[in-house]
């Protein structure tokens, strides 16, 4: 309801605005949702639930209220359909992040990809390029896929 209320107040004072200040392009942030984007948009249009992974992701892992995850959603889809490569947003991350937080986007690109149930070649390549161009080795992006593949198998169990 706080969201609601904000968003009005910023509707009303800013009408032809776009309600929320947005990110930075050196936001980091903003790169890794990009990615993010990326990567869930490469079989086609994202599911519904790969949509509620992310923004929960984003919540969780970036400490964002649903409307400022909403607005980085918002700035990461016109930034990843501008962009003409994964250099971009990865050269971002190198320079903003340490080695366990590309660790942990490597693993929210994993935790996206099997929301759906299902993860295709496309998807695969494109996580592995991004870890590389990341920092991340190829033990540390395969022992990331085998730890969120064991939790969605478990987390399917229990459901």
């Amino acid at each position: 309801m706080l969201d609601r209320l904000r968003q009005f107040i910023t509707d009303v004072v800013s009408p032809t605005g776009t309600g929320q200040a947005g990110f930075a392009d050196d936001d980091y942030r903003l790169a890794a949702t990009a990615l993010l984007i990326h990567v869930i948009s490469l079989d086609g249009e994202p599911s519904a639930a790969e949509k509620r992974k992310l923004h929960a992701l984003l919540e969780y892992r970036f400490n964002l209220d649903p409307g400022t995850a909403d607005v980085l959603v918002r700035d990461a889809m016109r930034v990843e359909g501008e962009a003409v490569d994964l250099y971009h947003f990865t050269s971002v991350i190198m320079r903003s992040v340490n080695e366990e937080g590309r660790l942990r986007i490597v693993e929210m690109m994993w935790e996206l990809v099997y929301a759906d149930g299902h993860v295709s070649e496309f998807e695969e390549n494109v996580i592995w390029r991004a870890a590389d161009l990341l920092g991340v080795s190829t033990r540390e992006r395969v022992n990331l896929r085998q730890q969120v593949q064991d939790g969605a198998l478990d987390s399917d169990a229990v459901n």
